[in-house]
């Protein structure tokens, strides 16, 4: 089939301001957005940039607007889309760096702030390992799913609207550690979390639900942050 590719692009040291390119591509149906995009690179102009590294949905690096929505390149076929003109963009949000390249700078700084990592200081009794049942373990398995696509933050309104809202992906990954049983440093994510720009800035929009590539029930997991910091209580 043939289809009518326009790709955003913008070199913010050289362009004034954004255009669309179009390049007009023999495909199959089958064929994935990621494999038009290195067709075009490869084959048509070389100078056009965007990020990729895996091509198999689990680095979340080739995250982009496709059609007005956050996907992945690389899990979209041309046929999912049911149309023949496909329009390809940045995400939302973030500062353009070249084309299809955002700066994931701010969120990632987001990512950190709401230590996404273990946090024990204690020494099991038996002085081998934390043991946990498949209840607890089950209790945050969702937000373990997390690939750092930034789908769901640059989907969201209020990030739109405020880039120091900490963001749906930071809120998940917080959630993973604040609900695992072995872990002791849910207060102080808590603590980031019921700040100014923290969890309270959702607006239950569900972009980020619709968004995430991976089907994590990210709008479920901010409210079970929000009711814990109402509650006082982890349940």
């Amino acid at each position: 089939m043939e289809i009518r590719l326009r790709v955003f692009r913008f070199q913010p040291e050289k362009d004034q301001r954004p255009r669309y390119d179009v390049f007009t591509i023999e495909t199959d149906p089958t064929e994935r957005i990621l494999d038009l995009l290195e067709y075009v690179r490869g084959d048509v102009d070389g100078s056009l940039a965007f990020r990729r590294s895996c091509a198999h949905g689990v680095c979340g690096s080739d995250a982009m607007r496709i059609n007005g929505r956050n996907l992945l390149a690389c899990k979209v076929l041309v046929k999912d889309l049911g149309t023949s003109e496909i329009t390809v963009e940045p995400l939302l949000g973030l500062r353009v760096i070249k084309d299809l390249i955002v700066d994931m700078g701010p969120f990632l700084e987001h990512y950190k702030s709401v230590m996404p990592y273990f946090i024990n200081d204690d020494i099991p009794a038996d002085g081998k390992e934390f043991l946990q049942s498949p209840e607890q373990r089950a209790r945050f398995d969702d937000t373990t799913k997390c690939i750092m696509c930034a789908a769901c933050t640059t989907s969201c309104p209020s990030f739109w609207s405020n880039t120091e809202y900490v963001g749906p992906a930071a809120i998940v990954n917080a959630h993973r550690f604040i609900f695992d049983s072995r872990d002791t440093g849910a207060a102080k994510r808590l603590e980031v979390l019921n700040e100014q720009f923290g969890v309270w800035r959702c607006r239950t929009a569900f972009n980020c639900t619709e968004a995430c590539p991976r089907e994590i029930k990210i709008t479920q997991a901010i409210a079970e942050v929000k009711q814990v910091l109402t509650s006082g209580k982890l349940e």
